[in-house]
């Protein structure tokens, strides 16, 4: 299928990507738009997984209030240059993370973050709960793999589901952002208050 100006026209305004990317898409979708959109994400991921090991200090930190100041976070989110750091996109990402901390209360940024005990106490939970519902002994444990795994995506910041789009995770979110900037991305910290929620929680 022959690619056109106007097929990789619509493809870049819709992905961000560069021309020759483009063109190379759509050569390896034989045209088709999605295929061609999917190949770009995808490359984009790989592209972004390579950058993880650079040093990224520089960045913002994002402070957000929500519903007349009931909740507020802060977050910083760092990259590796001051230009990246400024820019709207970048900008963007770290108001879309606060929004998402203030709207999903994550526990935690990374799973390796969970305590151990904390996890045990979900394992103790989860057995009791597959007992009490009269599972048997040989898939009980995979029942609590399966809600241990439920947990990590409810309390761990980067595995939760992002409010706007429920078809990516914040990790990918955050990949995607990788992609389109050029820079690695890192979420450092962050930090979620609710009024009156008691201080030992």
């Amino acid at each position: 299928m022959e690619i056109t100006t106007e097929m990789i026209k619509e493809l870049r305004a819709a992905t961000g990507a560069g021309i020759l990317d483009c063109r190379k898409a759509l050569t390896e979708a034989d045209g088709d738009f999605q295929k061609a959109v999917d190949w770009l994400r995808e490359k984009g991921m790989a592209t972004a997984a390579k950058r993880a090991d650079r040093d990224a200090s520089q960045g913002v930190i994002e402070l957000y209030s929500h519903g007349g100041g009931r909740v507020g976070v802060m977050v910083e989110v760092n990259c590796e240059t001051d230009f990246v750091g400024r820019s709207d996109k970048f900008r963007e990402l770290a108001h879309e993370l606060a929004l998402q901390i203030a709207a999903s209360a994550p526990r935690y940024l990374k799973v390796e973050d969970i305590p151990a005990d904390v996890l045990e106490h979900e394992a103790e939970i989860a057995r009791a709960r597959a007992k009490e519902e009269g599972k048997p002994e040989n898939v009980t444990e995979k029942i609590v793999q399966g809600r241990l795994e439920k947990f990590k995506d409810e309390v761990v910041l980067s595995r939760q589901v992002y409010i706007r789009d429920e078809s990516l995770t914040v990790e990918k979110l955050i990949l995607q952002t990788v992609a389109a900037i050029g820079e690695n991305v890192v979420v450092r910290r962050f930090q979620r208050w609710e009024l009156g929620e008691s201080l030992n929680n």
